[in-house]
């Protein structure tokens, strides 16, 4: 979920609750903040970025909050599109016609939209709205702990829809560098990453999350394959495997094609046997290189399977996709790869 967060801890009168609001975001991994004039102390608590007010307005001038409950309301804050940073709006009984509104006149204009949620449940439509949504949203809520109920917003990353495919080989390649991704996260049997030697076929290679006697699980880590591959990234791009480094944010996917983002803690290139994976849907035939172990295993639909025992016929999940990629980003041109 690439939109940014802001939880507002600056209207109760009370310094220790406002407090507690920005000990808790940041606890539930928010790091914007609307912070009291003279609650700047909050704000080294951890590392954040700061809207300042004064009597619940941002002393930014460049950044305007405002109510929208009535047309006039609206054709006012319409009419700021192109002139300032930011536009947070607080709509009334009719929430979802203004905002589809700003957001149309707002777009391209280079002035930000906010809406302000006060429960998870809006701030979710907020953010799909006109499929696009707002930039993103003001969480103001009474209860600080409220504030963890937002946490699976800036995690979740939609769906995606993947498609069994049949094993029509697999062969050992020579040599080659391939990189293993540790993650700040834990996933479990049937979570990994789309990962693929084509940028139109991905294949989903689980995470080192089973026991299997001889090496400890590694919940945390895809042994994801060769340094050329792709990978599917937060926002719907792709990127290198040997372009990742740490903090970089990846996308886990689950079988049922749920995804959720998380941050690279590591990636480790070494060079490894290697073996090469192919793969129909019917109407093509797609490949991934992969380390030539045990512990590799793709996901399937009902379970996961080692690399070292696939055989002719086994169905395995992918994302398949149309068109080709250019610096990551999907584009509809003709573009084969073999």
């Amino acid at each position: 979920m690439n939109k940014k967060m802001i939880v507002r801890a600056d209207l109760h009168e009370d310094a220790e609750y406002r407090k507690r609001m920005v000990t808790d975001g940041l606890e539930a991994g928010f790091c914007a903040f609307m912070l009291r004039e003279g609650d700047e102390r909050y704000a080294e608590l951890g590392r954040m970025d700061v809207i300042y007010t004064r009597n619940g307005v941002p002393k930014d001038k460049d950044i305007v909050y405002a109510n929208v409950t009535t047309p006039e309301e609206q054709d006012a804050v319409l009419a700021l599109a192109g002139t300032k940073k930011a536009v947070i709006a607080e709509t009334g009984e009719w929430r979802i016609i203004p905002l589809e509104n700003m957001i149309a006149k707002f777009r391209g204009s280079g002035t930000e939209v906010y809406a302000v949620a006060h429960n998870a449940e809006d701030a979710e439509t907020f953010l799909k709205t006109m499929e696009n949504g707002t930039d993103g949203v003001v969480i103001a809520v009474d209860d600080p702990s409220e504030i963890s109920s937002f946490r699976s917003i800036i995690t979740s990353c939609g769906e995606e829809d993947l498609v069994p495919l049949k094993v029509m080989s697999v062969r050992p390649v020579d040599l080659g560098d391939r990189v293993c991704i540790d993650t700040c996260s834990m996933m479990v049997p049937g979570e990994g990453m789309l990962i693929g030697s084509s940028s139109n076929c991905l294949f989903l290679v689980q995470s080192e999350s089973e026991d299997n006697g001889y090496v400890a699980a590694r919940p945390f880590r895809v042994n994801a394959g060769a340094v050329h591959s792709y990978i599917l990234v937060p926002g719907g791009g792709t990127r290198y495997l040997s372009e990742l480094a740490g903090g970089d944010p990846v996308l886990i996917c689950g079988r049922d094609g749920t995804t959720r983002a998380a941050s690279v803690g590591r990636c480790k290139v070494e060079i490894r046997p290697l073996l090469m994976v192919e793969a129909t849907d019917g109407n093509a035939t797609y490949n991934v290189i992969l380390q030539n172990a045990e512990t590799i295993k793709l996901v399937t639909p009902t379970g996961s399977k080692s690399v070292t025992v696939l055989n002719e016929g086994d169905e395995i999940l992918a994302k398949v996709s149309s068109g080709g990629r250019h610096f990551g980003m999907a584009v509809e041109e003709t573009i084969t790869e073999k």
